[in-house]
């Protein structure tokens, strides 16, 4: 998201998941009073622990409110997990979450509620944030911080802070890798393909860009792209499609790590391997996959999850009234954008305990 946040999702879009978030930084935002995680890989990233700092310490008890979209896929299961495992960290932290959804009204109603039960902060990873723009303003009108995770509310005075991925700079991080890779390879006029996600929202016309930009700093451009909307079995079906089109390909950037478990299905199954892939959004399968130094997949850009802990501990403080121990500032930022890491099998070890199951 350079233009980095997920906005003007519609609800006919809700059923891609992600919203689109996705992209990238599997490390906390800076500051955040947060280290290395000391769990190992499960089925969601672990929250971090936290790190020995004053900002730690116990203080006045918080009641934080938490909404999200309903888990139907391996990302979304991730925030709501790492968003509770943190605030589990901290016995000043009360966790109320609502039942997640991915009807608009049905999260209105929720976040309603938590509203009414004068919440000491909200987090808030609306389902669209245009349509819950309305409710996050009454949050915050009524004096309840609101921390925006992800997809933004248009209306600034509508949440306190926002935090999230980098979309363009995913695309940035992906093209980097690929033009580079094909470069010392001695390519030139490469076949490069890319699978996107859903075309028409704004989250993934940033990350083409962010691509294009990258691979246009190399000399090449993209020969072929289409959406896969963000589902395994499209992801499936996009890529047999564009691997029967393309007879050799040099590379290929699938956006999202959930379809491209469709996608690598589709190459192992064509018994294609002359091309480097790069994925999107930093799963365990992804980073597996990586590790093997056997598949076509050798690269995957974060859009971590991670950022629902990092939420939650900017809820705590600024509920708390303090700001970011390695800041100069007093407060909290307005907004937080999270760097999209390039994870390859050189890194790929650092990068495993914070990764999701697709």
């Amino acid at each position: 998201m350079t233009e980095h946040k997920a906005t003007g999702i519609q609800a006919s879009d809700r059923v891609a998941r992600r919203g689109f978030l996705v992209g990238g930084a599997a490390l906390l935002a800076a500051g955040c009073t947060s280290n290395e995680p000391s769990t190992a890989p499960g089925s969601a990233a672990p929250a971090p622990a936290p790190a020995a700092s004053g900002n730690d310490q116990p203080g006045t008890k918080v009641v934080i409110g938490f909404s999200a979209p309903a888990a139907d896929h391996g990302w979304i299961a991730a925030i709501a997990k790492n968003a509770e495992a943190t605030a589990k960290q901290y016995t000043d932290v009360e966790f109320k979450p609502v039942e997640p959804t991915n009807d608009i009204n049905q999260q209105i109603s929720a976040v309603e509620s938590l509203i009414a039960a004068k919440v000491g902060a909200l987090v808030i990873l609306p389902n669209d944030g245009q349509q819950l723009n309305q409710v996050a303003r009454q949050a915050t009108d009524a004096g309840i911080p609101v921390v925006n995770l992800d997809r933004v509310f248009p209306d600034k005075l509508a949440y306190r802070t926002w935090i999230g991925g980098d979309n363009y700079g995913m695309g940035v991080a992906a093209g980097h890798f690929i033009g580079k890779q094909l470069k010392d390879k001695g390519v030139t006029n490469p076949v490069i393909v890319e699978i996107q996600g859903i075309a028409t929202l704004p989250l993934t016309q940033d990350r083409s860009k962010g691509f294009a930009d990258a691979l246009k700093t190399y000399g090449f451009s993209v020969t072929a792209k289409q959406d896969a909307k963000f589902t395994v079995e499209t992801g499936n079906q996009v890529a047999a499609s564009l691997l029967q089109a393309h007879k050799k390909i040099d590379a290929l950037w699938n956006h999202d790590d959930d379809q491209g478990v469709g996608v690598l299905a589709a190459i192992k199954e064509a018994g294609r391997n002359e091309f480097v892939m790069v994925g999107g959004a930093g799963s365990l399968n992804a980073m597996k996959e990586i590790q093997s130094g056997s598949s076509v997949l050798q690269a995957t850009v974060t859009y971590s999850p991670t950022m629902a802990s990092s939420a939650i501990k900017l809820a705590r403080l600024i509920a708390q009234g303090k700001g970011m121990s390695d800041l100069v500032e007093n407060q909290v930022p307005q907004s937080i954008t999270l760097a999209s890491e390039t994870i390859t099998k050189e890194n790929v070890e650092k990068y495993l305990p914070l990764g999701f199951e697709s």
